[in-house]
């Protein structure tokens, strides 16, 4: 062979070894709690591996629907057990994949630090508050929201002043912007160092609500794609673990 030809067969061959040639990419449907920790644990991953991690983030309920009816996705991070369950039923899941990655813990937050919160004292203190959660028909933060509700017998007070957002991001929204002075928010969203990083807030007692066990699963058409293997190992890993409670959440 030519010499310069043998060269530049060389530098080909080289160049589809390299990193970057083999490089992944997946795309992944996650839960609006699991938001800022994602953007994190995607970031490790993409630095550690040169694969490429595409997020989709809105209410489990909706991202369900969407995988339902054929969203391309190949990892679910749900807000809850039931949804990676149904699809699993569905023949939409892998079994053997699925896995809770994180349990969430609820807020009563303000962004109003003069205001109190404490055991839900500004929900008994103004029957006319007003106050945000997420929709429950499709954010498990919403209906542990209802639950609570319920527990301070205050849901019949507040159910002509909720403000109902479709997702918890929503709902967090509402209150950090001063629209609505008060709302249940995951503790992930406020949290900073340990603390709550601003305003005033209320981590409720788990007895008050149903644990909040959120799952992952792979999903069935994504099943043999080694880059979302890799990233669910990377996750229940001692780096996505650290990464995952830093933002509130217990991990097994």
């Amino acid at each position: 062979m030519n010499p310069a030809k043998l060269i530049s067969a060389c530098l080909v061959s080289l160049c589809l070894l390299s990193p970057a040639s083999l490089a992944g990419e997946i795309t992944v449907a996650v839960a609006a709690n699991f938001t800022p920790v994602m953007r994190e644990l995607a970031a490790a991953f993409e630095e550690e591996t040169g694969d490429h991690v595409v997020v989709t983030f809105g209410s489990s309920g909706r991202l369900y629907a969407q995988i339902m009816n054929g969203a391309p996705f190949d990892l679910f991070f749900s807000a809850d057990q039931d949804k990676p369950a149904a699809l699993v039923s569905a023949g939409k899941a892998d079994a053997a994949s699925r896995f809770t990655y994180a349990r969430g813990k609820l807020v009563l937050w303000s962004a109003d630090a003069a205001m109190s919160v404490e055991n839900g004292a500004a929900l008994r203190a103004n029957a006319s508050q007003r106050i945000a959660l997420a929709n429950p028909r499709l954010a498990p933060y919403g209906l542990a929201a209802e639950q609570v509700l319920a527990k301070l017998s205050a849901q019949g007070i507040t159910a002509n002043n909720r403000v109902t957002g479709e997702s918890i991001t929503q709902a967090y929204q509402y209150v950090d912007t001063g629209n609505v002075p008060l709302g249940f928010v995951a503790l992930s969203q406020v949290i900073d160092n340990g603390r709550i990083q601003r305003g005033s807030g209320w981590i409720i007692p788990q007895n008050m609500y149903d644990p909040i066990s959120q799952d992952a699963v792979l999903l069935t058409d994504a099943k043999d794609k080694k880059v979302a293997q890799r990233f669910l190992i990377f996750v229940q890993s001692d780096t996505g673990k650290s990464l995952i409670t830093k933002y509130g959440y217990e991990a097994d």
